[in-house]
């Protein structure tokens, strides 16, 4: 049996706050990063707490080209050695997939190179077979900003949503307890940052969710009671010290850690009750960056006798390669698209499951 031609795919990622292009080069299940480049736009939002979509979009349409042509340079190549082009389509905030989108179809329609149009969401979802070529089936917690769900992977274009946030993703209230507690955004970093100086029991913080038989979760009223008791110390002290902080950073994040730990351990067994032979779990997301958090998920999985992957750091917030390897496994089977490839604000992997999240005329949410 012939062994497939590997393929080299451009990958554009523009959906929030991070410009990125990369060019990945192999095959379906087992590819190599030529070259990964992010203008993260950190300091444009900054005085604002956080993400402002027409800011990130304009930065976006400034940075793009500048993206794409230092991704092909890192990778010692020209748009001639490219085979196909992949971008995020959705979902997203609008302007930026709109952003990368438009670089995309301008390049492919001068230089007549396919389209490919990725969920955002599956770029995450297939990043272990990038990273760790990890085999189908596995349950993938996927765990960011915007974003909060389990999924049965069980091919590049089949998932089984096993649950998710009803309400904020993770990485949406550790922004806003950031917020709360006067630490600079992005709130992840923050908040993991002042945790290591705080005693993760000082404050009995709830656990949402968890009397509940099933993998879904709810993260607002953690917020909530972080403001409640934030409140109390200032009433307290007069002001909020730095070790009181300290404590309800590290009291929060270990709710968080509880929370996902517990519920991907029933992920597990949902995922198992429906393919036996599901043997990994692997998380992706900007949230799977946190030390605490994956270190809860490793204690689980050792438990279980389950195989723990977690990307690099780098490839664990939004990234082009992860698009790019998307990308290619769509190529691999023969789809592609073309020029009215449009932009997609929502667009959930698993389509046939109810929406968590509402609907509404733009579609389902999550």
């Amino acid at each position: 049996m012939n062994k497939p031609t590997p393929l080299t795919i451009l990958g554009i990622e523009s959906s929030c706050d991070d410009t990125a292009a990369a060019v990945v080069r192999g095959v379906a299940g087992e590819a190599k990063v030529l070259s990964a480049i992010v203008f993260d736009q950190t300091e444009d939002h900054k005085a604002f707490g956080g993400v402002v979509p027409e800011i990130a979009a304009r930065a976006h349409a400034e940075k793009i080209d500048y993206a794409v042509e230092d991704a092909l340079n890192a990778a010692d190549l020209k748009l001639s050695d490219i085979d196909a082009i992949a971008v995020t389509s959705g979902p997203g905030l609008i302007g930026g997939v709109l952003s990368g989108v438009m670089c995309a179809k301008g390049i492919s329609a001068a230089t007549g190179l396919p389209l490919l149009g990725v969920n955002h969401l599956a770029g995450h979802a297939l990043t272990p077979q990038l990273t760790d070529k990890v085999t189908f089936p596995y349950v993938m917690l996927l765990v960011s900003g915007g974003h909060c769900q389990f999924l049965l992977v069980k091919d590049h274009d089949d998932y089984t949503r096993l649950g998710g946030t009803i309400d904020d993703a993770p990485g949406e209230a550790f922004d806003k307890t950031a917020r709360i507690l006067g630490l600079s955004q992005p709130g992840g970093p923050a908040v993991e940052q002042a945790a290591k100086d705080g005693n993760a029991k000082a404050f009995a913080l709830p656990r949402p969710l968890l009397n509940r038989d099933d993998c879904n979760m709810s993260f607002s009223g953690l917020k909530t009671a972080i403001l409640r008791a934030r409140n109390e110390v200032i009433a307290e002290h007069g002001g909020l010290p730095i070790s009181v902080r300290s404590d309800l950073c590290a009291s929060f994040q270990a709710a968080i850690k509880d929370v996902l730990v517990s519920k991907s351990r029933r992920a597990l067994a949902a995922a198992r009750a429906i393919a036996p032979n599901v043997t990994t779990l692997a998380v992706a997301g900007g949230v799977a960056a946190n030390s605490a958090i994956r270190n809860g998920l490793e204690t689980l999985c050792a438990e279980t006798e389950t195989t723990f992957v977690a990307p690099p750091l780098s490839l664990c917030t939004d990234n082009a390669a992860m698009i790019a390897y998307a990308g290619l496994v769509r190529f691999t089977n023969g789809k592609a698209d073309d020029l009215t490839l449009s932009a997609r604000p929502r667009w959930p992997l698993d389509e046939t499951s109810p929406s968590m999240l509402g609907s509404g005329k733009k579609g389902a949410k999550a």
